[in-house]
C-alpha cells in the first residue's frame, strides 16, 4: 500500500513573533477623587499637626521661619506644615484644599515641581524680608504658589482650556493676590510673594523640559 501525504499550506501569520500594540509612556493624570483625596489627608495632617501644637503649648512653632538665622533656614521646609492657632488654619483650609485639587489634577510631576519650588521660594523670601525678631509659618506661601501657578500655566502652555480654568480659578481666589503687598499687619506678605514668584517660576519652567 502507498499513502500520500498532501501539502497543506500553514494558517495565516505561522512563523511570525506577535508584535504588542504601541502604549502611550504618558503617565494618567491624577483624577479628581484621588486628588481630594490627597490634599485631603494632607489637610487633615495639619490640623493634627495643630492639636498637637496645642498640647506642646505653641512649642512646634519654632519650627517656622526666623529671619536670617542661618542655623534656621533649613526650616523653611517645615513652617508650611505650623499655623499661629486655629483660625490661621482655618483661613488657610479651604484655598488650601481647592487650589492643591486643581494643581494635583495638572499632573503628577507639575504637582510636586510647583509645590516644591512654591515652598522653598516663598521660604527664603520670608527669610530674607522678614522684620527682625519675627516667626513666618503657615501654609499660606505654598498656596499663593499654587494659585500663581494655575493662573499662569495656561499661558506658558499656549492651552486655551488651561488659560478658561486661570480664568475661573481668578475669578473665585484673584482677591487673594492682594497679600502680596505689605496692606495687613501680621501678614507675612514676603512668604506670599515668594510663594507666588514660585508658582510662576515653576509654571515657566515645566513646558521647557520633556
Amino acid at each position: 500500500m502507498s499513502q500520500q501525504y498532501g501539502w497543506t499550506p500553514p494558517p495565516p501569520g505561522y512563523g511570525r513573533v506577535p508584535v504588542p500594540a504601541p502604549q502611550s509612556s504618558a503617565p494618567a493624570r491624577p483624577t479628581l477623587g484621588s486628588s481630594v483625596v490627597f490634599i485631603g489627608g494632607w489637610l487633615v495632617l495639619l490640623w493634627v499637626l495643630e492639636v498637637v501644637d496645642l498640647v506642646l503649648l505653641g512649642a512646634l512653632d519654632g519650627f517656622g521661619v526666623s529671619p536670617r538665622v542661618i542655623a534656621e533656614l533649613p526650616q523653611v521646609l517645615t513652617a508650611p506644615f505650623l499655623h499661629f492657632g486655629f483660625e490661621h488654619l482655618m483661613a488657610n483650609s479651604v484655598p488650601f484644599l481647592v487650589l492643591g485639587v486643581l494643581t494635583r489634577m495638572s499632573g503628577r510631576r507639575a504637582f510636586w515641581v510647583a509645590t516644591a519650588v512654591s515652598i522653598v521660594v516663598s521660604g527664603l523670601f520670608a527669610w530674607l524680608l522678614s522684620a527682625p525678631h519675627t516667626v513666618t509659618a503657615g501654609a499660606s506661601g505654598l498656596i499663593f504658589g499654587w494659585l500663581a501657578f494655575l493662573l499662569v500655566r495656561g499661558l506658558f502652555n499656549r492651552n486655551w482650556k488651561q488659560i478658561l480654568i486661570s480664568a475661573a480659578v481668578f475669578g473665585f481666589f484673584g482677591g487673594m493676590l492682594w497679600g502680596v503687598f505689605p496692606t495687613l499687619p501680621g501678614v507675612s506678605w514676603q512668604g506670599h510673594l515668594g510663594g507666588a514668584v514660585g508658582g510662576v517660576l515653576a509654571a515657566w519652567w515645566l513646558p521647557r523640559r520633556p
